[in-house]
């Protein structure tokens, strides 16, 4: 390690070892309006952070995949920094977070807190989608309350100096991790940029400035040294990080031999307090149903755009569609998938090693199909052996694995227990089907989500909403281990500061409008502005940004305009 890093590392945890006790003298109402500053200074700089973005990415500056920036950049800081401002006000007027939010009993005992939609501009945005935050088995509402609030109920009592290892894929995450960190784990932060997002420093130091002026915030650069010397530093005391499973295990376990046999033995390297997002295989069940030929256009454009959103390389981007051997439309809407695949826009590809990735999936499956810059593969089986259940290959890669059973409840069946004990991961899943299919199953298609061990389940939804949802939570499934880490421990965003939460299910309408309200669904919503096939998508998810700069009735207008060219 060079003298320089660690002068560098030196003078940023020393500076935040002052800005903990700052941190510990700051009231709720202080604290409150940092947040509220955090939000001015996005709003100022938001236009800054998309040209930022696009240079980066190597996006022209009219490219239609310029809204990926403005809704997972900006936007989503906006927004998580208003809905954490709210959940601190409850708790200065001796409010739970979850006060006014609808509850009800989940199954298994547990308890699922409606999030969204909060309040009339949600429901007219997102017009018929909701999602919930389910707690834990055996979690009651009066739990859930008196439990939400996290670090904020206790503020003078710090979690110590916490170090955010960043990501190189969504811009927003390693912002809003140093939030959660600051908040929900009552920590002040060193954030260590992912050497992709090193251009954004200057954007991140202008809205975190009053949090860096007080000590609360340091904004790192380097490379992997200066992580390491971040995450040992003995006056460290948490690390949180996004990324793969074998950079998590490089960071716990170290490398090569030595990690072999400390991975083998239980004995971590770094042995402090570490959560992380990680990713993994996120499949897509598609249960057999009467589409239309509209449905499966639609629908098809769905799947693609879970894969090709940022390219695929995101975290939860769905890598297998599960679909019915046995369903009498299956070539019909693997056809229609092919041409949604090479309809969406081409773009370059930017992060590293994805040409490499690309390679090897197709060195896996000769039979893959090249569209364009894309790959599908078709014929995957169900088992460990399969690399492309196991391999995240972050990388526009799509596969498709036929499972029997032509009967619904059965196929369902089936799927889930392929997608919990054959598949890599807990991060997210997906489940599209058609409404009255869901409505002949019953209690099965409830038991289903129930029984799915996925941080987030979406249906008729992308699971990249939960995401972009602030007061939902973020993350895998709980119960994984240093040793098996899958997707990662520990949640994030959860801007209601809800204790232990378990899963968020999401629920969209299957039918835009105004197909939708034609067939009986009540949703407003059209087509996606996230859908990688909509074309006024850069601008209906710019004008949403402004939006939440100053949300008002105003604004609503334009964004429907440009919604429905889409």
């Amino acid at each position: 390690m060079t003298s320089t890093v660690t002068a560098t590392v030196g003078a940023a945890v020393s500076a935040l070892r002052r800005g903990e006790v700052e941190w510990t003298r700051t009231a709720l109402p202080a604290r409150r309006r940092l947040l509220d500053q955090i939000h001015v200074n996005t709003a100022r700089h938001a236009q800054e952070w998309v040209e930022t973005a696009a240079r980066i990415k190597k996006l022209t500056s009219d490219s239609p995949l310029l809204g990926e920036e403005w809704v997972s950049g900006p936007y989503s800081l906006l927004t998580g920094a208003a809905a954490l401002a709210e959940s601190l006000l409850a708790l200065e007027e001796g409010r739970s977070p979850v006060d006014g939010y609808p509850m009800r009993p989940a199954p298994g005992g547990r308890t699922a807190v409606e999030v969204f939609p909060h309040g009339v501009f949600d429901a007219l945005l997102l017009n018929g989608f909701r999602a919930e935050v389910w707690s834990r088995p055996g979690v009651d509402a009066e739990t859930v309350r008196a439990r939400a609030g996290l670090g904020q109920r206790t503020p003078t009592s710090t979690g110590g100096i916490g170090v955010v290892l960043g990501a190189g894929n969504i811009f927003s995450i390693a912002p809003l991790d140093v939030l959660y960190q600051l908040y929900a784990d009552n920590r002040v932060v060193a954030l260590k940029l992912n050497p992709i997002t090193d251009p954004l420093l200057p954007v991140l130091e202008k809205i975190f400035a009053p949090a860096i002026e007080r000590g609360f915030v340091r904004l790192i650069t380097g490379g992997p040294e200066v992580g390491a010397a971040l995450v040992h530093h003995p006056d460290v005391d948490a690390v949180h990080m996004t990324g793969s499973a074998a950079t998590h295990d490089a960071i716990v376990f170290g490398t090569g031999a030595e990690a072999e046999r400390n991975k083998a033995a239980g004995t971590p390297r770094l042995t402090k307090p570490i959560t992380s997002e990680l990713g993994g295989v996120s499949p897509t069940i598609v249960v057999p149903g009467r589409w239309s030929n509209a449905d499966l256009r639609f629908q098809a454009e769905h799947l693609a755009t879970q894969r090709l959103h940022n390219n695929g390389y995101n975290c939860i981007a769905a890598q297998v569609a599960v679909i019915s051997a046995d369903w009498p439309q299956k070539e019909r809407f693997l056809a229609e998938l092919r041409a949604a695949i090479g309809r969406a826009p081409q773009r370059p590809d930017y992060y590293p090693g994805s040409s490499d990735r690309v390679e090897a999936a197709r060195q896996s499956y000769p039979q893959a199909q090249v569209i364009g810059a894309r790959t599908l593969i078709e014929g995957l089986t169900p088992n460990r052996r399969e690399p492309a259940l196991h391999t995240e290959y972050f990388a526009p890669v799509l596969g498709v694995i036929e499972l029997p059973g032509g009967d619904p409840a059965e196929f369902l069946a089936r799927a889930v227990q392929v997608c919990n004990d054959e598949f890599e991961g807990t991060l997210g899943v997906n489940i599209i089907a058609h409404p009255a299919t869901i409505k002949q199953l019953g209690d099965r298609f409830d038991t289903a989500v129930t029984e799915l061990r996925y941080g987030t389940i979406a249906v008729n939804a992308w699971t990249g909403l939960g995401y972009l949802t602030a007061r939902a939570s973020w993350g895998a499934f709980p119960g994984h281990s240093l040793t098996d880490i899958q997707s990662g421990i520990g949640v994030v965003h959860n801007a209601l500061l809800i204790a232990e939460p378990e899963r968020t299910v999401l629920r969209g309408p299957f039918r835009p409008s105004p197909r939708s309200l034609l067939h009986g669904e009540f949703s407003l919503s059209p087509k996606p502005p996230w859908f990688v096939t909509n074309r006024t998508g850069a601008t209906t998810l710019r004008r949403l940004t402004n939006f939440a700069k100053k949300p008002g009735v105003a604004p609503l207008a334009p964004i429907f305009a440009s919604a429905l060219r889409g």
